[in-house]
């Protein structure tokens, strides 16, 4: 593990590995850099990879308040690491947070790769509750971290309840426990990108840079129509369908996906 120090002196965990052309990784909701340890693994013999952990979560620091800026800024220090420029691949939330920093960056991310960001353009899924991030802030004001979680899976992610219950006494639950006051964080992320409005996402036309736009076979519908739009907005994008995969793709399948794009 090393660290990045970000513009407002926020620590910046992260793990390097591989040799190759610089590629940072940008997880979504409630993961760590641990969790793409199969992903960089996969990618390292092509690509020098930049797996961190978001701030708030494993060992990054935090500093309030919190706004979505800062969180560019933590990719930014990365990408000073890295040497100036990197490619970005970022999935559901992260996604959207790594073409927020393809707007705010310009020229320093050198191409883009997207998976299934959960934007909601239309009516085949409800959007999540206009009071959302309120909610979810006031559950961890009231330290009921499961609770939030909870919130999280059936009113976001539309987990149904009774695999929610189940994990209530799972091992997991301290692991997400530990990092669920970043949920609002994720929440801020979106938006209003979830509302059921495809002009939330007019703000990005202005990211020119080369991008790859990623659905699985498998998902639910919302998540094509989404990255659809999103293909329809941006000036240089391309989709691809992975088969057979849904919001969690396989490292095995994701991992030459990516290659092919940013090696091509």
């Amino acid at each position: 593990m090393r660290t990045v120090i970000s513009k407002d002196g926020t620590s910046i965990a992260f793990d390097q590995s591989g040799q190759g052309p610089a590629l940072i990784l940008v997880i979504g909701a409630m993961g760590t850099r641990l969790d793409e340890a199969g992903l960089a693994r996969a990618l390292a013999p092509h690509f020098t990879v930049f797996a961190y952990d978001r701030r708030g979560r494993g060992d990054s620091g935090d500093r309030a308040p919190y706004a979505v800026e800062r969180e560019v800024e933590d990719i930014d220090a990365l990408i000073a690491e890295a040497g100036g420029s990197a490619c970005v691949f970022g999935g559901s939330s992260g996604a959207v947070l790594a073409l927020e920093a393809a707007r705010l960056l310009g020229g320093k991310i050198e191409k883009l790769a997207l998976y299934e960001p959960p934007f909601i353009v239309d009516q085949s899924r409800p959007p999540i509750p206009q009071d959302y991030v309120e909610h979810l802030n006031a559950l961890l004001a009231a330290d009921r971290r499961g609770e939030a979680i909870e919130y999280f899976l059936i009113d976001a992610m539309r987990v149904p309840a009774e695999l929610v219950a189940q994990m209530r006494n799972g091992p997991m639950l301290p692991q997400l426990e530990a990092i669920a006051h970043t949920l609002p964080y994720d929440g801020t992320i979106m938006g209003e990108t979830m509302s059921g409005n495809p002009a939330t996402l007019r703000k990005w036309a202005s990211v020119t840079v080369p991008t790859l736009v990623m659905v699985g076979g498998a998902s639910p519908a919302f998540f094509h129509h989404g990255t659809q739009t999103l293909v329809g907005i941006l000036p240089n994008a391309q989709p691809r369908l992975l088969a057979g995969q849904d919001h969690g793709p396989a490292d095995d399948v994701l991992a030459p996906a990516l290659k092919a794009f940013f090696l091509s």
